[in-house]
């Protein structure tokens, strides 16, 4: 073993839910050492230990001075920092897995709602916890750009035990990879542990949606694996808006097509605004190809989380133009999101007359009819249809059997 001294982990004053492991060799070859300085000792002294000698036994590490600075990290947490640390001492692709939650066991759907969908950094533990008790359709852990590039390796292995371990209270379990082929490795991380759906960064053409899909194929095959896993490509470029519909087409395992405006604003050279009229292109164009998919457009985070009212203001835009949902990188903009999201008291009113009038219609065997000055036919009655399944979704209605009926009709 190569004598080098290795540090995995955060550590300073405002690190919490988390702990550094520094593991160094003892000059005279003795048995392990192991020093824990812990927030927590006078509760979790003993099975801390236990799971610190644990993995230095699962990678045959013999000694070493191992220094945990424990700043009130779940086992999880700490399995996965000496795990790193082990491999990198070591040279080992072995994996310690952690225990899977028996409340994570569950599958997702394609249509299922992605209004709201909360970021978290895959390399800090601490917004990760409970993050599934705000009730977003869709937590993020991301192994992206909120990963520095020296933590990569780290939060592969943190995000995996993430999947494993936490209660994500049913709320769709997601992670955003990294582009190109160090997202392909993400994948060995992710699909065998009950990955629901993957967001694809930076994407820009079919083929490398063809290229993730081989390799989740094969991942799959390998570990049993028998839930579907979705992906939502992210388009951030001039290019991927071009080939916006060649990339929501490329699988049946495509279920949303994302826009990410600071990238793309970046690549035209332009400053993002409040306003959006500089991307309003691209915006229109991915719902547009998004739509002729039968996918869902999901629209950019909002990134100024002090500001409710220009958040409210930029979701009733999103909705107008066609979008079905938003990315938020604060809990406290989830709710704001999924109310403006949510059709109005008035919309679903309307809604309920037109179907009613419509069937009424049809019972007198007429295919159009007037409410008001207005004419409905079945595209109306569609759209009037879709705000009703949205509000049941929502929870703002209960189900009515003359409704559901015309849906079930419609479908």
């Amino acid at each position: 073993m190569e004598e080098k001294i290795i540090i995995k982990g955060n550590s300073g004053p405002k690190v919490r839910s988390d702990c550094e492991v520094k593991i160094s060799p003892l000059k005279d070859g003795s048995e392990n050492e192991i020093v824990l300085d812990s927030k927590v000792d006078s509760m979790y002294r003993t099975p801390n230990l236990e799971l610190i000698n644990e993995v230095l036994g699962f990678y045959d590490v013999k000694g070493v001075l191992c220094e945990v600075h424990d700043r009130g990290a779940l086992p999880f947490v700490i399995a996965a920092r000496l795990e790193a640390a082990c491999r990198d001492l070591t040279g080992s692709t072995a994996e310690y897995l952690t225990v899977m939650h028996p409340a994570n066991n569950y599958s997702t759907e394609a249509a299922r709602p992605r209004f709201s969908r909360l970021y978290l950094p895959g390399n800090t533990p601490s917004m990760m916890l409970n993050a599934g008790l705000h009730s977003p359709d869709g937590i993020i852990l991301d192994l992206e750009d909120s990963v520095a590039p020296g933590k990569k390796d780290e939060a592969r292995i943190l995000v995996r035990n993430a999947l494993r371990s936490l209660n994500f209270y049913g709320v769709e379990r997601m992670v955003r990879i990294n582009q190109g082929k160090s997202g392909i490795g993400d994948l060995n991380y992710i699909v065998p542990h009950n990955v629901n759906l993957i967001l694809v960064p930076k994407c820009e053409s079919s083929l490398y949606i063809k290229e993730l899909e081989n390799e989740i194929r094969e991942i799959s095959s390998r570990y049993n694996i028998k839930n579907r896993i979705f992906l939502m490509p992210i388009i951030e470029s001039a290019l991927g808006i071009e080939n916006a519909y060649e990339i929501a087409t490329a699988s049946e395992n495509v279920v949303a097509l994302a826009i990410g405006l600071e990238d793309y604003t970046a690549d035209l050279g332009v400053q993002r605004t409040i306003e959006g009229s500089e991307s309003l292109y691209a915006r229109m164009r991915l719902v547009n190809a998004a739509k002729a998919a039968r996918i869902q457009p999901i629209d950019s985070v909002f990134s100024d989380v002090d500001d409710m009212e220009a958040l409210r203001s930029t979701v009733l835009k999103s909705k107008a133009m066609g979008f079905e949902g938003m990315g938020c990188i604060h809990p406290r903009q989830i709710e704001v999101i999924k109310k403006a999201f949510a059709p109005t008291e008035d919309e679903i009113e309307k809604a309920y007359r037109i179907v009613l009038a419509f069937k009424e219609a049809e019972k007198m065997g007429l295919g159009v009819v007037s409410l008001g000055s207005k004419m409905i036919d079945p595209p109306v009655v569609n759209r009037a249809l879709k705000t009703i399944e949205l509000a049941l979704q929502f929870g703002l209605i209960e189900k009515d059997p003359d409704i559901e009926d015309e849906q079930s009709e419609k479908q």
